[in-house]
């Protein structure tokens, strides 16, 4: 066994169970940890596979961005699992045929899958070994599949405006600043002068 096979084992193995433990650990926090542990075994994968681009992103932008917030969320937010866990037995039906129909579509692929020699040969882009992968991506993106990136971009600004947009809660007992209010506001409302005679100060 080569290196590179040993390491891609490996890493593979690391990810595979860490991906289990996210949806199977009870703590978030150590949910949050897992998808992290599988976040950097991915950017491992990416590395073997030669595209060290996209392995860094998986890590600065998941792992040092997305990753820790939900960290901070969680850690931060007195959440209350047990609470929110109370009516998950009425989605169960569902989350089973979802689960079930998953599986049948990964059997079948399972079962449809086939190793060829001139897999690599069939690309639908030609490969310019002169060029790094950072380049090749990049022309790719903004040439060929521009389109597709920007309406990508635009759907994850949506869904961010709409997710925000949810979790907006006004409390009436939030102090908020008016900053109208602050600017119209009149000396005989916020100053009063008194008059106090000497020697009954405080």
């Amino acid at each position: 066994m080569t290196l590179p096979l040993f390491f891609f084992y490996l890493f593979s193995a690391v990810a595979v169970v860490s991906a289990f433990m996210v949806i199977s650990a009870r703590n978030p926090v150590h949910a949050v940890l897992f998808l992290i542990l599988t976040f950097v075994n991915g950017a491992g994968l990416f590395m073997l596979a030669g595209a060290e681009f996209l392995a860094l992103i998986l890590i600065v932008v998941y792992v040092g961005a997305v990753a820790v917030l939900f960290l901070f969320v969680v850690m931060m937010l007195d959440i209350d699992f047990a609470e929110m866990r109370q009516g998950m037995l009425q989605y169960a039906p569902i989350g089973i045929l979802v689960g079930v129909v998953l599986l049948l579509e990964l059997l079948l692929v399972a079962g449809s899958f086939f190793i060829s020699p001139d897999v690599a040969s069939g690309s639908g882009l030609p490969i310019d070994a002169a060029m790094d992968n950072t380049r090749q991506l990049g022309l790719v993106l903004y040439t060929r599949y521009f389109f597709l990136f920007q309406g990508a971009g635009a759907i994850l600004l949506v869904a961010m405006i709409g997710a925000i947009v949810l979790t907006l809660r006004h409390r009436a007992t939030a102090k908020r600043q008016d900053p109208i209010k602050q600017v119209a506001r009149q000396a005989s409302e916020t100053l009063k002068v008194v008059k106090v005679k000497s020697g009954q100060g405080l």
